[in-house]
């Protein structure tokens, strides 16, 4: 069964949102049958990530970073998605975090790339935040470590301006 981790920008345009969806749908659909996919069920590539593998019938495992997560960084207008990602995955890891920050995001970053045969980075080729634990930084983390990385960024792919750590 290939295991296939996520990671990529919250802050996907409106536009980005159909290209995007259909270069994870091409990648992961190759992957199948016994696709298990690794994701932190973030706003944006996360999600679109996880309802792709979950659309081809693989099996989802949420990475969450804190305790506090969900009321912490999940806007109110992801809440019903997250919560319905989280009820369909296989299985919900919450990292040993009281509170999201840096910590945390590392760990759960650490996490996702454990074990993984590769990883699926919808990513602009943005240099590190210096902030840790983002897009770049896990990118970085994965090739240091030998698990290969797609990068997904369809032409025309735009990120809507905030602040785009994850």
């Amino acid at each position: 069964m290939p295991t296939i981790a996520v990671t990529g920008h919250m802050d996907l345009t409106p536009d980005s949102v159909g290209p995007v969806r259909a270069a994870l749908r091409e990648i992961l659909g190759a992957c199948t049958p016994g696709l298990v996919g690794r994701s932190c069920l973030a706003p944006g590539a996360d999600t679109l990530f996880a309802q792709e593998v979950l659309d081809l019938d693989g099996r989802l495992c949420a990475v969450i970073p804190s305790r506090d997560y969900r009321e912490a960084e999940v806007g109110a207008a992801d809440l019903a998605r997250f919560d319905a990602l989280c009820a369909a995955a296989d299985e919900v890891a919450v990292m040993p975090y009281d509170h999201a920050g840096r910590a945390a995001y590392e760990a759960a970053n650490r996490r996702l790339i454990e074990g993984a045969d590769r990883l699926v980075a919808v990513w602009d080729g943005g240099a590190p935040t210096g902030r840790g634990g983002g897009t770049a930084d896990l990118v970085a983390e994965a090739r240091a470590a030998g698990v290969p990385v797609d990068v997904v960024w369809p032409p025309g792919s735009r990120r809507s301006g905030g602040d785009g750590t994850a």
